[in-house]
C-alpha cells in the first residue's frame, strides 16, 4: 500500500473522530441544558443579582430564606439565563419573591451559569 494512501486514511479517520466527539459533546450539552433534573420553588428575599463573567456573562444571584423569624437565614444561589426575568428580579430587589427554578446537573462549563439552579420565573409576594 502506498504511504500517501495510508496517511490520507489516517487523516480522514482522525477528522471523523474529531467530528464524532464534537457531536457527542454538543448533544450532551444540549441535554444537560434542556432536561431538568428537578424543579421547584424557593421563597425569600433576593440579596444580590449581578451579571458576572469575563467572556460569558451570566446573571448570578443569592436568595436568603428564613424558615422562621429570628432564625439564621439559608442562602440559595441561582443563575438567571433569561435577561427579561433578570430585569424583573432587579426591579423588585428587597421585596419578598417566589423564584421558580429548574435544576440542571452536569452542565459542562460555567459559560451557561455558575450554579445548577436556573430561574425560569419570578413572582413578587408583597
Amino acid at each position: 500500500m502506498d504511504r500517501g494512501v495510508v496517511a490520507g486514511k489516517m487523516v480522514r479517520g482522525a477528522a471523523a473522530l474529531v467530528v464524532v466527539v464534537a457531536l457527542l459533546a454538543a448533544a450532551y450539552t444540549y441535554g444537560a441544558l434542556h432536561w431538568a433534573y428537578s424543579s421547584g420553588e424557593r421563597v425569600g428575599y433576593v440579596q444580590k443579582l449581578s451579571k458576572k463573567g469575563w467572556l460569558c456573562k451570566t446573571w448570578e444571584g443569592e436568595l436568603t430564606m428564613s424558615p422562621v423569624p429570628g432564625a439564621v437565614p439559608e442562602k440559595f444561589f441561582f443563575t438567571v439565563p433569561d435577561d427579561t426575568v433578570a430585569q424583573l428580579i432587579n426591579q423588585g430587589l428587597g421585596k419578598r419573591v417566589s423564584l421558580y427554578y429548574e435544576q440542571h446537573k452536569g452542565v459542562p462549563t460555567s459559560c451557561f451559569g455558575e450554579t445548577e439552579f436556573f430561574i425560569v420565573k419570578a413572582k413578587f409576594l408583597e
